[in-house]
């Protein structure tokens, strides 16, 4: 997959002038992007990840809209604080609705380090369905032990629909958007990447489970009544964090550029 550098897009490297904590930040925020557009799940320039720095300020990073996910670099991810106000002045613009939708969550979910939202065709018809994930697949287990829905109140812009979104996500790590998509969150930006990987797997199993034309077969409800501890066995508390390495690996091969 082609790639862009920052030098190639004209933005300054960041590496110096930021801490080193926020450096990797930024580098494993893009390795996301990129991930996220290798996967095939971008929509052109629209949907957005972002990554909590820490300290009290809650400011977050986010891309720089007009770029398309193959292009993020370390460098050129946005620093935003709660108003939107962009840290660096020289940096490019945020979109305004995936501003209201991340900082949101991020407002009040300080163990959210990551919130990642994707609209992936079989994410949103999905959540059209009236019945939303269903307990199809052993992928879907895992979204299912801590998953939350919020209803579709047109594009998110409006400031009142914040509290609503937080209180619809409580303390959820997936949510699906009604009508719009799917959303993540992780302690870490490898453990969002993963928890929207088995999601967005879940989405797809489903929608092809349900276009067979056969009886389907459910899990029964006592499995995924104990999901919740399956789930930590599996990972040994780590999640997305055992994967990661590799992913990195795989995109240093097919798509570099995201450490610039």
């Amino acid at each position: 997959m082609p790639s862009a550098t920052s030098s190639q897009l004209n933005i300054p490297s960041k590496k110096d002038s930021v801490s080193a904590e926020e450096w990797q930040l930024r580098v494993d925020l893009a390795a996301a992007y990129r991930l996220i557009a290798l996967y095939g799940w971008d929509d052109l320039i629209f949907t957005h990840i972002s990554a909590r720095i820490p300290g009290d300020e809650h400011h977050f990073l986010i891309n720089p809209y007009g770029l398309m996910f193959e292009e993020i670099t370390a460098s050129s991810l946005v620093r935003v604080d709660q108003e939107a106000n962009k840290i660096n002045p020289d940096d490019f613009d945020i979109n305004p609705a995936g501003f209201t939708i991340h900082s949101a969550i991020h407002a009040v979910r300080d163990d959210a380090e990551c919130v990642m939202h994707t609209h992936t065709a079989a994410g949103v018809a999905v959540s059209a369905q009236k019945e939303g994930l269903l307990p199809l697949s052993q992928q879907s287990l895992f979204p299912l032990a801590s998953l939350a829905y919020h209803d579709y109140e047109g594009v998110a812009l409006r400031e009142d629909e914040k509290a609503r979104l937080q209180k619809d996500l409580g303390t959820a790590n997936s949510m699906i958007l009604r009508n719009h998509g799917l959303l993540t969150v992780g302690k870490s930006i490898a453990n969002a990447f993963l928890g929207m990987y088995i999601l967005q797997r879940a989405c797809e199993v489903q929608i092809g489970a349900l276009s067979g034309n056969r009886e389907l077969t459910p899990i029964p409800g006592g499995i995924v009544d104990t999901i919740k501890q399956q789930a930590s066995q599996v990972t040994k508390g780590q999640g997305g964090n055992l994967a990661w390495p590799g992913l990195l690996r795989k995109l240093d091969r097919t798509n570099p550029g995201f450490r610039d």
